[in-house]
């Protein structure tokens, strides 16, 4: 909760250098080049769970440019765990406090591809209560070491099918019920994920844009952020659109389009893509859904890299390619937002690593935006 705030004078701040024009959407006043800050708040935060949210909104001038259309990302991995996954799990302790499912002393326990538990390992620790972390061991590394960094008991588990009872999730919820005073977070059917989003994510993106917003386009791991940003969204503006941008190999994308689940292809993406509807997926108000392989998903992770100065996640780039291509379908001076979900800085051994982009036949090569 901030205690504290300073407000500094009015005050303009250039935000397009020479040379690029500002787009249609989201021009700000005089000739376009500037935006009018009636003041600068500075806010003080209570410890690791005060400091979740309220993440920047990044207008992406060289990509808003090149497609005629505002493209808007807001900065997730500026979370204090360095994802979008701080703001679920924050949610799901806190309700689970508040139900006195987990009580001081307590462990939690997860099953995650890496940000959830990072996030909740922190909060734990911010808390008092000790983490078991179950991962599978196809993902990054330095997943690995970061929570272990951060002391949580990791515990690698191969990977395997959902429906092997061996798989990572299902191993979750027997350490959880074999060990006293555990608590499972489940953050794919806890719709406290959710939850947590449309009282967080869905309002800050609101408040920076309004109306102004023409679609919301997000990838699912859990489908917290997208079914709980799209709802809060929805009922503010039932015309803007929620799309699903679904990597290849997760089955979300034939489901809404065609009501089936059937996944196509392969993935190298972490934390996103699934085969199966979770609670927190359920009734989520998607109006499109598109498909983004990983050449184009890393592309664009170099892409922005090279002329927007970003440097993100497989998933963040996989959002932002899609939000550029739903954006093409939309009328020129449209407004599209998305998630950067996490930082390249945990994937400098897979996407970011020459050797391993080359085992996978996924070396950047475009050097400009033909890969759209």
């Amino acid at each position: 909760m901030p205690c504290a705030t300073i407000v500094a004078p009015t005050r303009v701040a250039p935000l397009l250098r020479p040379g690029i024009a500002w787009p249609r959407g989201l021009s700000g006043p005089g000739d376009g080049r500037t935006f009018r800050a009636n003041a600068l708040e500075v806010s003080l935060s209570t410890g690791f769970s005060g400091a979740i949210g309220n993440t920047p909104h990044i207008v992406l001038p060289k990509l808003s440019a090149a497609i005629g259309r505002t493209i808007v990302a807001k900065a997730e991995f500026l979370n204090p765990g360095g994802s979008v996954k701080d703001r679920a799990a924050r949610g799901i302790v806190d309700d689970a406090e508040a139900r006195g499912v987990l009580r001081p002393g307590g462990t939690i326990v997860e099953g995650t591809a890496g940000n959830t538990g990072i996030a909740l390992s922190l909060i734990g620790n911010s808390r008092g209560y000790r983490t078991i972390i179950c991962i599978p061991d196809d993902q990054s590394p330095e997943k690995f070491e970061l929570l272990r960094t951060f002391g949580a008991d990791v515990r690698v588990i191969p990977a395997v099918p959902f429906t092997n009872p061996e798989n990572y999730y299902h191993v979750a919820r027997r350490t959880a019920e074999e060990l006293p005073g555990a608590f499972w977070a489940d953050q794919f059917n806890n719709t406290a994920n959710r939850r947590a989003h449309y009282a967080t994510t869905g309002p800050e993106i609101w408040e920076a844009l309004g109306a102004d917003a023409t679609a919301f386009v997000a990838a699912c791991g859990t489908g917290g952020t997208l079914a709980g940003t799209g709802a809060f969204l929805k009922e503010r503006n039932p015309a803007i659109r929620i799309v699903l941008c679904d990597p290849m190999g997760s089955a979300l994308f034939s489901f809404v389009k065609r009501g089936v689940l059937e996944a196509e292809g392969d993935s190298n993406a972490e934390g996103i893509g699934i085969k199966r509807i979770t609670e927190n997926f359920k009734g989520a108000p998607i109006d499109d859904a598109l498909q983004v392989d990983d050449r184009t998903m890393i592309e664009m992770a170099y892409w922005l890299l090279r002329e927007e100065g970003l440097f993100v996640g497989g998933s963040a780039a996989l959002n932002v390619a899609g939000a550029a291509r739903y954006a093409r379908t939309l009328p020129a001076g449209s407004t599209v937002v998305t998630i950067l979900c996490d930082g390249g800085e945990r994937y400098s051994a897979r996407i970011w690593n020459r050797e391993w982009l080359a085992e996978n036949e996924c070396v950047p090569a475009a050097s400009d935006l033909s890969f759209l």
